[in-house]
């Protein structure tokens, strides 16, 4: 099953997506919708499948969730230690990888996030932000894995270059999460190993950069990521976890104001989001 959020009687409102069209939940969002199922002890699945309208029609993917909480893990995949950042950091992210301890950090709110065709944000005091594609888990109650949905967690690596406790700075501020188009239920995705996902930069319509990882890199699987993550952190339901990225974005990659990033995993479709500078 697809679900998303629509715009249904002037609201953001929960969606049950076939093809290009899609059903209504009326008077729901994803997270009240989750929340009223948990609440009922009901499946997801059969709960939207009951209130959904049974008339679909046309519509635009929006954020498919505005999660209560947004988390996200670092050095997750198999790569060199060092790919990420500059000669300072290299000490620091070699220790990540060997440790079994995945990095795990607060990426936001609702209020950081956007959806397809919203702009994502470049840091006015940052000369890198880039993008960072990557898988995202859509949570219920006791971290039970609900859904799969497209992520970017958009991050100014310089500011993190600088210092790695400007952490914080480089990946929390507006527009620096994107999610999208829809949340695909693990029942449709049983082998995610299989799974290819790619990320393209468009520059004046041109590609600019392109990469692909195949999901079997992922060295920490999703479900570990989330033990982690809920490890003395009950985190509420409607939240969402990104399990970190695997593509290798240049310096000369870094994100202009007009680029488009295009964030693809064909399972589950494509996230394409406009670059823009935030104050």
């Amino acid at each position: 099953m697809r679900f998303g959020q629509i715009r249904f009687d002037n609201k953001i409102t929960a969606a049950l997506f076939e093809g290009e069209q899609a059903r209504p939940v009326p008077g729901y969002s994803m997270v009240e919708l989750i929340r009223k199922a948990e609440a009922e002890s009901v499946p997801l699945t059969a709960l939207a499948a009951q209130m959904a309208s049974r008339h679909s029609e046309p519509c635009v993917p929006m954020i498919p969730i505005s999660p209560v909480e947004v988390w996200a893990c670092g050095c997750t995949y198999q790569e060199s230690p060092d790919f990420h950042g500059g000669q300072d950091e290299r000490g620091v992210y070699a220790q990540v990888h060997t440790k079994a301890r995945p990095v795990i950090f607060f990426k936001g709110t609702a209020r950081v996030c956007v959806g397809p065709g919203q702009p994502v944000g470049i840091r006015f005091d940052s000369g890198f932000t880039a993008a960072e594609p990557g898988l995202a888990v859509v949570l219920g109650r006791n971290g039970k894995i609900l859904g799969y949905t497209l992520g970017n967690d958009v991050s100014a690596w310089d500011i993190e270059r600088e210092n790695p406790l400007y952490l914080a700075q480089s990946k929390f501020y507006r527009g620096s999460c994107a999610l999208g188009p829809v949340i695909v239920t693990p029942d449709e995705l049983p082998e995610l190993s299989g799974l290819e996902m790619s990320c393209t930069v468009l520059r004046n319509g041109q590609r600019h950069f392109f990469d692909s990882v195949p999901l079997a890199r992922l060295a920490r699987s999703e479900a570990t990521l989330v033990e982690y993550l809920l490890r003395a952190n009950p985190v509420p339901a409607g939240s969402v976890l990104m399990t970190g990225t695997g593509v290798k974005i240049t310096e000369e990659a870094a994100l202009a104001p007009g680029d488009t990033v295009v964030v693809r995993i064909p399972e589950i479709g494509e996230l394409a989001n406009p670059a823009a500078v935030v104050q």
